[in-house]
């Protein structure tokens, strides 16, 4: 068949991922959120900060305050079990306000200890699909409830604010970008249809149905699909039309 990858390239395409948040960006917001933490709270010697747009825990954006935190992260990850995975998982702070008496995340809370550790609080903030926490550390105990009321924690309040914005406002630029891309494609899309319908005998709703169909099959956009059977001018494609309008 001649110029069939040309007129429609029905291998399927690898999917791209779509990133929701700029890594870039959010992973500078947590560095100068742990930093703050740090700063504005008495008697705290570390703080780590993790942003999460997904359902699996361990893909988030972390930064830290000191090298040794990253693993601590790591190893909650791992264990699926911590302070913060469970800050997490219920939305509620979660952490120690002494180590050498806690009995929960044995591998935690000895990992913590042999860094000197002695209390940590994790405060989780959620906003439409985004979940931030902060956790901050101690080289003495302290309770969670004076923790939980810490400059951090309003800290931590606004950055999820500020965060969700940026995101949001990142998605509302990708559809745009769609909407003017479906602009821009239209009228190859419209040239395509016309192409089917000649080739066919079918009526245009049944031609922009076909091409959606093949699209989705080929995990191929609309639009590189219509330049392609343009390009061709539908020439060599009559069988492979004809098997996918009979596909069910």
């Amino acid at each position: 068949m001649p110029d069939r990858c040309e007129a429609l390239p029905f291998e399927p395409a690898p999917a791209q991922p779509e990133p929701a948040l700029d890594a870039a960006s959010s992973a500078r917001s947590l560095a100068r959120l742990a930093e703050q933490a740090v700063r504005c709270t008495p008697g705290c010697c570390g703080a780590a900060a993790t942003v999460h747009t997904g359902e699996a825990e361990d893909e988030a954006t972390t930064a830290v305050t000191h090298p040794d935190l990253s693993a601590l992260l790591s190893l909650q990850w791992e264990e699926g079990d911590g302070p913060v995975p469970q800050a997490l998982r219920t939305g509620r702070p979660a952490g120690s306000g002494d180590l050498l008496l806690e009995d929960r995340w044995p591998r935690y809370r000895a990992r913590a200890l042999e860094m000197g550790l002695r209390s940590g609080v994790t405060l989780p903030y959620r906003r439409d699909g985004l979940t931030l926490t902060v956790t901050t550390y101690g080289f003495r105990p302290r309770p969670l409830a004076e923790a939980a009321r810490s400059p951090a924690a309003l800290l931590g309040d606004l950055a999820a604010t500020g965060l969700a914005r940026d995101l949001r406002y990142r998605e509302a630029l990708a559809e745009v970008e769609q909407l003017e891309g479906a602009l821009r494609s239209r009228p190859v899309v419209d040239q395509a249809c016309g192409i089917v319908m000649y080739v066919l005998g079918c009526d245009a709703e049944e031609a922009f149905a076909l091409l959606r169909r093949i699209s989705q099959h080929t995990n191929r956009k609309l639009s590189d699909l219509a330049r392609a059977l343009v390009r061709t001018r539908g020439r060599g494609i009559e069988q492979e039309l004809q098997r996918f309008r009979q596909r069910p």
